[in-house]
């Protein structure tokens, strides 16, 4: 019996030992499969995918005339001891007033065979010659004179075109919004002028704004220095995601924090370009401010989140029926998360397209139909445009002293003194502790509350009510409608205990 209890433990030692070995095998295979893949995921070089997409990349030079010094002024100082002598010299080599040409460099790259170039607005702005540089092969021209088709100071991108004689390379855009965070990204161009340059790295981050309205940026660690502004930033597949234009540095030099505007905002801009010359942004017609905690707070909202109308000057918003107050939550069917988004959103819109605009109002939803009209008319006319406030006139001479504000009911002689209009009403605030909530959030002696709680307010009388239907209601915060300079801001103040 003990022999044969031998016999099934070493046939089970070896059934286990067996299993190992394979077992330790299948992991060999996988792993070296696993780099395998890899390799073949993650090319040793990326020389052949420069060689196919850098033949559509350009060099742009500029040539723009300017007047000649007068005299050696932004040389030497003024009174200088130096002054007569370089003005001599200027004299003497025949510069005085001779107007003279200054140059300047950038990139772009050809989005078509026929010859349209995109580059930055900033690289060519104001200049009187642009040259554009091929990259030598493929029987592509040298260098040919291109002429401006349309520029978007905005987005700071501009459109050119060139004729050749023969079809050129060029390269298609992709969508900058498959681009992840960490993919591998190439950012090709003319960096200081050194002529045409590769550099590779990583998406950094997604969806930078600058200062822009339309501002979507992916920041990208490829180097990317002046001369590299409107160069194409490429993804592994060779298309286009991005449009090189700004670096962040404290020395003028990359360290690693470059902006490409995706290219999702460029195609759009490129397309009304080739097609108007222009743009033709979608306008509402609206002012508009995020929705902050406070806010949510005090105007009974389950959360903040979509975009507040501080105003609604004449335009589309208001022949539809939009009102100061209403809190846009959705539009043309997405989701409005912050003001930022819904400018870009209606900006991306076709003119004269009728939409709907859902928003919140005392405390229902409602949709609104609105047919949008364009912004570039709107800003055209806004010079000459001016806006008024609904009648009213109010006498109350006293003040007083409330939520960190001192504040006064408007007189004829306030309205002069502040220069508003002859039928201006609300109350005036005339001092504001320093200590308090409402200096924290801006507020300043000479602003005028014009709303509290999403109603007028004229009196001190309306303004106690206010706070009394807020605190009646739970609310925490009062929502202030408060104007500075003609421009209105929403401001929420805490309510505390009493005043």
């Amino acid at each position: 019996m003990q022999s044969k209890a031998r016999v099934i433990a070493l046939s089970r030692n070896r059934s286990l030992f067996t299993a190992r070995v394979l077992a330790l095998a299948v992991l060999s295979a996988l792993f070296v499969l696993a780099q395998v893949l890899t390799a073949q995921a993650r090319p040793e070089s990326l020389a052949p995918l420069v060689d196919k997409i850098s033949p559509s990349v350009v060099n742009i030079t500029t040539s723009t005339l300017v007047e000649g010094r007068t005299g050696p002024e932004g040389i030497v100082p003024e009174g200088s001891p130096f002054e007569d002598f370089f003005r001599e010299f200027q004299d003497r080599n025949g510069e005085g007033n001779r107007p003279r040409r200054s140059s300047a460099l950038g990139s772009g790259f050809v989005i078509s065979e026929d010859g349209f170039i995109v580059t930055n607005n900033h690289v060519i702005q104001g200049a009187d010659e642009i040259t554009i540089e091929f990259f030598p092969g493929d029987g592509a021209p040298r260098e040919l004179k291109a002429e401006v088709v349309g520029t978007d100071d905005k987005t700071d991108i501009a459109l050119l075109k060139v004729e050749a004689d023969v079809a050129l390379p060029f390269v298609s855009f992709g969508d900058s919004d498959t681009a992840r965070v960490g993919d591998w990204v190439i950012a090709m161009g003319n960096p200081l002028g050194q002529g045409f340059s590769v550099s590779a790295g990583i998406v950094s981050a997604r969806n930078r704004a600058l200062s822009g309205s339309y501002d979507d940026y992916i920041q990208t660690d490829a180097a990317i220095n002046r001369g590299n502004s409107g160069g194409p930033l490429f993804n592994m597949d060779g298309q286009v995601i991005g449009v090189n234009t700004a670096i962040l540095s404290p020395t003028g030099g990359s360290i690693g924090i470059g902006f490409s505007m995706a290219s999702n905002v460029v195609t759009k801009v490129v397309d009304q370009l080739r097609e108007f010359g222009e743009t033709r942004r979608g306008w509402l017609g609206v002012r508009i401010q995020d929705v902050t905690d406070d806010m949510a707070e005090a105007m009974g909202l389950p959360q903040a989140g979509g975009a507040l109308i501080s105003e609604v000057p004449d335009g589309p918003a208001k022949e539809a029926g939009l009102l100061a107050g209403d809190v846009i939550t959705s539009f043309d069917g997405v989701e409005v998360e912050d003001t930022r988004g819904l400018v870009r959103q209606v900006g991306e819109t076709t003119v004269g397209k009728t939409v709907r605009v859902v928003v919140l109002r005392d405390g229902a939803t409602k949709t609104i139909r609105v047919t949008l009209g364009r912004r570039e008319d709107a800003e055209r006319a806004e010079a000459g445009e001016t806006m008024s406030e609904e009648e009213g006139d109010v006498t109350e001479p006293s003040e007083r002293e409330l939520l960190g504000l001192t504040v006064t009911p408007l007189t004829d002689q306030l309205r002069s003194d502040m220069g508003l209009d002859a039928n201006a009403t609300g109350l005036l605030i005339s001092e504001v502790d320093e200590t308090s909530e409402a200096y924290e959030k801006g507020l300043r002696a000479g602003d005028l509350i014009t709303e509290a709680g999403q109603q007028k307010v004229a009196s001190l009388s309306e303004l106690d009510t206010r706070i009394e239907e807020a605190r009646d209601a739970g609310r925490k915060s009062l929502l202030l409608l408060v104007r500075r300079g003609g421009e209105p801001r929403f401001v929420a103040l805490s309510l505390g205990q009493g005043d």
